[in-house]
């Protein structure tokens, strides 16, 4: 397992992409599977770096593990907030009428295979897995 410590800033997004980027190419993942596990990578992160700490600061730690699925972790310290009990939006509403936010964690869920919130002691704890092998099409 692979583990980063950042701050919860969009300052570091960069780094954060960029230390999943690195772990899931060095494992053979498909081009495909890469930029979905980034762009839900992203999603979470953003929204841990927008809200978990306002107004002040704080950090997130991140942990990637490979092997026939990558499963990543985010952990920080900031307001207890469960993402998967926001409503899922009803994306068939015209635009104008749909409520906001939910969009985000939508898309990972989506994305991603699984994925689990906890609040272990004092840390929102937000886990998602996803198979690294394809089905054939």
């Amino acid at each position: 397992m692979k583990k980063l410590i950042v701050e919860a800033n969009i300052k570091s997004l960069d780094k954060v992409i960029d230390f999943v980027h690195e772990e899931l190419e060095r494992n053979i993942c498909s081009a495909k599977l890469l930029g979905n596990i980034v762009l839900a990578v992203e999603e979470v992160f953003v929204n841990i770096a927008n809200y978990a700490y306002q107004p002040s600061s704080g950090s997130v730690a991140l942990s990637i593990e490979i092997g026939e699925e990558a499963v990543i972790r985010f952990e920080d310290t900031g307001k207890p907030y469960n993402p998967l009990d926001h409503p899922t939006p009803d994306i068939l509403k015209p635009l104008m009428e749909r409520e906001i936010g939910g969009l985000g964690i939508f898309l990972v869920k989506t994305i991603m295979d699984k994925v689990d919130y906890m609040r272990i002691d004092d840390n929102n704890v937000f886990v998602m897995t996803k198979k690294l092998s394809e089905p054939p099409s």
